[in-house]
C-alpha cells in the first residue's frame, strides 16, 4: 500500500485516561472541591491533538466497559480519530487521573493505573493490516515500562519496520509508572534510573523520530548532562532527536551530537505565561507530527510544535486546551502581535467556535419554555399550576413522537425551562438533541435573569444545554436602558465563554413601541456585534428577504462560526409562520424554527380545563409539530439544508 492509498496517517499507542483538573487554581488538592473531565493520558491527547491539526490519526488502547471509557471514546471520535482498535476491556477500568494547579511551578498528580485497561495491551491486539493500512505509529515510553505492553508496542514497531511506516518515539517520562516513587507522587518528573536508561535504550534503535525534554533525554541517555546523554541516545539511534527546552524552544538533532549549544540552531518559541504545563508536551508532539508527517519540514514543524505548546501552557486542561487546525493557522499568522494568546478575543473565540462538539445543519425546535403564559393560563382555566410541570412532561413526549415520525435525526431540538420543565430537561437530556434553557426573568425589561447570577447558574447545567436569553430590546430605547441591557448582555456572554455553554439571542422588539421598522433588527445585530458579543445562535422573527440577506452579510463580516439564526413564532397563526419560512427558507443563515405556542397554545388550553386528555393533547400537540415541520421543509427540502 502506497504512502498516498493509506487510509490513517498515524496511529497512537500509549496511555489514554480521564483527567480529572482540579478548578480552584492556587488550592493545595487536598481543598480542591470541584474537578473538571477532560480526556487525559499522553497518546490519548496527542491522538486527539493531531486529529484537530487536521491529520488522520487514530487510538490503538485499551478502555473499561464502562462511563469513563465511553467517554473517552466520544470524544475522539468526535474529532474523527479512528477508534476502530481501541479496544473494550471487560476485565480492567479506565485509568484515571487527578491533580491540581497551585502555581505555575507546582502541579500535584495522583495516577490511578493499578492494572487500569491502557496497561492490559498484549501482542494480540496488534493487527498487522491495521498497523500496515497508516503512514506512521507513534508510541509513548510508559508502555515500554510492563512486560505485556512493551511486547505489543515492540510487535507494532516490528511490524511497522517490514511496511515502511515512520516510527516516534515521545519518551513521556513518569518516574512514578516505572515504580520509581511512592505511588502518590505523579509530579515528579525525574529519578535517575540504569534500568528504565537500558530498557529505553533497547528498543530506540526503532524509531524514526524521538522526542522529550531534557530531563527525558537524561533517561534516555543515562546521564544529567543534556548534550552527553543525546550523544549516548545517538550511538542506539540514527533517529532524529528533538529536544524540548522549555520556553526556549527546541532543538533538532538530525546527525552527530555537538560538544557545545552554541553549535546548535535553536528553533525559538513562544513566551507566554504558565498557567498549566501538563498537556504541553503532547501539543508540542501533535504540531510536530503535523509538521513531519506532511513533510513541511523542520523549522516548519517546530513552528507549529512550540506554539502547540505556548497555547497550552496558558489554559486550563490538557486535550480540551489544543488548538484547532484553524485556531494555531490563525495564531502562526500574526503570533509576534499575541504576547498574550490566552488574552486574545479572536484566538479564544476561534477555539470556542472551532471545538464544539456537535454540528446542526438544520433544527425544527418545539419551544415550551414558556413560565408567564402557561401560568395565566392555569389561573384563567382554574387550574392548579403545579400541573404545568405534568404538561410540559406531555408536551415533551408529543415532541419525540412528531420527530420519529418526521425521520427528524440530529436535527430535533425543544427549549424549556428549569422552573416547571425540569422534568421535561433532564428526560431529554442526553438523547442527541439541541436543548435551549432560558435564563431571562418572563417580560423583564430591563433584562433580569430569573435565577440569579449566570455563573451560578451555568455550574449546574448540563454541557450540552444551550443559554437561551431573551431581551426586549429598541436601537432608541434611553441611553440608561440600553446601558442595563448591554451590561448583563456582556456578563452573559462572558459567563458562557468561561463555562463553554452555547449562547442564543433572542431579540424582540418591544410592543409598547409602535416604531417596529425591520431595520431595527439589523441595526441591534451590529450593536452586540460591536459590543463583543458573538452569540452561537441568533433567534429572531420572521422577516423580508431583503433583511434576511443583509443580516447574513452582516454576520458573515462579524462572526462568520456562527451557528445561525432560528425563527421564532410570537403566537402567529400557521398561514403567516408558513409564509415567513419560505422567505427564510432562502437564506441560508436560517436553520431552522424554534416555535412554540403556535404548537401547544390551544390544546395546552383545553387540557388545563379538562376538555383534552394526556393522549389527546399529545396526538393534538404532535400534529401541530409536524405540520409545521412540512411547511419549512417544503419551503427547504431537507436535501438543500446546510
Amino acid at each position: 500500500m502506497s504512502t498516498q492509498q493509506k487510509r490513517l496517517d498515524v496511529i497512537c499507542i500509549g496511555r489514554i485516561a480521564v483527567d480529572l483538573y482540579g478548578q480552584q487554581i492556587g488550592a493545595r488538592l487536598e481543598d480542591t472541591s470541584t474537578f473538571a473531565k477532560y480526556l487525559g493520558g499522553s497518546s490519548g491527547n496527542v491522538a486527539y491533538g493531531t486529529a484537530i491539526q487536521g491529520l488522520k490519526s487514530a487510538m490503538l488502547a485499551r478502555v473499561g466497559d464502562e462511563h469513563n471509557g465511553r467517554f473517552l471514546r466520544e470524544e475522539l471520535q468526535r474529532v474523527g480519530v479512528d477508534t476502530q482498535c481501541l479496544i473494550t476491556d471487560k476485565k480492567r477500568l479506565t485509568g484515571l487521573v487527578i491533580l491540581g494547579i497551585k502555581d505555575e511551578d507546582t502541579f500535584p498528580l495522583i495516577f490511578y493505573r493499578d492494572n487500569c485497561a491502557d496497561m492490559g495491551l498484549t501482542p494480540q491486539d496488534i493487527d498487522e493490516d491495521y498497523i500496515a493500512s497508516a503512514r506512521a505509529v507513534a508510541v509513548t515510553g510508559t508502555h515500554l515500562s510492563h512486560p505485556d505492553t512493551r511486547a505489543a508496542v515492540l510487535k507494532a514497531l516490528e511490524i511497522a519496520r517490514r511496511h515502511g511506516l515512520r516510527t516516534a518515539l515521545d519518551i513521556d517520562y513518569r518516574p512514578v509508572l516505572w515504580g520509581l516513587t511512592s505511588l502518590g507522587d505523579g509530579e515528579t518528573r525525574f529519578i535517575e534510573s540504569d534500568r528504565v536508561t537500558q530498557q529505553l535504550q533497547e528498543v530506540l534503535h526503532y524509531f524514526d523520530l524521538i522526542v522529550g525534554t531534557e530531563e527525558e533525554f537524561h533517561i534516555a541517555g543515562g546521564s544529567t548532562d543534556t548534550l552527553r546523554a543525546l550523544k549516548s541516545v545517538r550511538k542506539a539511534t540514527k533517529a532524529t532527536l528533538v529536544c524540548k527546552r522549555g520556553p526556549l524552544g527546541c532543538v533538532v538533532f538530525e546527525g552527530d551530537i555537538p560538544d557545545s549549544w552554541d553549535k546548535t540552531e535553536l528553533q525559538s518559541g513562544v513566551r507566554v505565561d504558565v498557567l498549566n504545563v501538563l498537556g504541553a508536551g503532547d501539543a508540542f508532539m501533535s504540531g510536530l507530527l503535523r509538521g513531519w508527517l506532511n513533510d513541511e519540514g523542520w523549522r516548519q514543524a517546530c513552528r507549529y510544535a512550540n506554539a502547540c505548546g505556548a497555547l497550552v501552557v496558558s489554559r486550563h486542561g490538557c486535550a480540551p486546551a489544543m488548538p484547532t487546525k484553524a485556531e494555531l493557522d490563525d495564531y502562526l499568522s500574526r503570533d509576534r502581535e499575541v504576547p498574550r494568546p490566552d488574552r486574545d478575543e479572536r484566538l479564544n473565540h476561534l477555539h470556542r467556535v472551532t471545538t464544539r462538539k456537535k454540528s446542526w445543519r438544520e433544527l425544527c425546535v418545539f419551544a415550551f419554555d414558556h413560565r408567564k403564559q402557561l401560568f395565566d393560563m392555569a389561573q384563567e382555566a382554574g387550574a392548579d399550576v403545579a400541573r404545568i410541570p405534568q404538561l410540559k412532561t406531555l408536551l415533551l413526549q408529543a415532541a419525540e413522537a412528531a420527530a420519529n415520525e418526521a425521520g427528524l435525526v440530529n436535527n430535533s431540538g425543544i427549549l424549556a425551562d428549569t422552573t416547571y420543565g425540569q422534568q421535561a430537561l433532564n428526560a431529554i437530556t442526553g438523547k442527541g438533541w439541541w436543548i435551549g434553557r432560558p435564563i431571562e426573568m418572563p417580560g423583564s425589561r430591563p433584562l433580569r435573569l430569573e435565577h440569579g447570577n449566570i455563573g451560578s447558574q451555568l455550574i449546574d447545567w448540563p454541557q450540552e444545554h444551550v443559554v437561551k436569553c431573551l431581551v426586549f430590546y429598541h436601537p432608541h430605547d434611553s441611553a440608561e436602558l440600553r446601558q442595563q441591557q448591554d451590561d448583563l448582555i456582556l456578563d452573559v456572554w462572558r459567563g458562557c465563554n468561561k463555562s463553554g455553554h452555547e449562547l442564543l439571542l433572542e431579540i424582540i422588539l418591544p410592543e409598547e413601541n409602535p416604531d417596529r421598522q425591520e431595520c431595527y433588527y439589523i441595526d441591534i445585530i451590529k450593536h452586540f456585534y460591536h459590543l463583543g458579543v458573538q452569540p452561537d445562535w441568533w433567534k429572531l422573527p420572521p422577516l423580508s428577504l431583503q433583511s434576511w440577506q443583509t443580516i447574513g452579510s452582516v454576520i458573515e463580516q462579524h462572526d462568520p462560526w456562527c451557528r445561525g439564526i432560528l425563527l421564532l413564532g410570537l403566537d402567529a397563526p400557521e398561514e403567516k409562520l408558513k409564509a415567513g419560512f419560505r422567505d427564510a427558507a432562502q437564506a441560508p443563515w436560517v436553520k431552522g424554527f424554534a416555535v412554540g405556542r403556535t404548537i401547544f397554545g390551544q390544546p395546552s388550553r383545553q387540557w388545563l380545563q379538562g376538555e383534552l386528555s394526556d393522549d389527546a393533547l399529545i396526538q393534538q400537540v404532535k400534529n401541530n409539530y409536524l405540520t409545521l415541520i412540512s411547511y419549512w421543509r417544503e419551503a427547504r427540502p431537507v436535501q438543500q439544508a446546510s
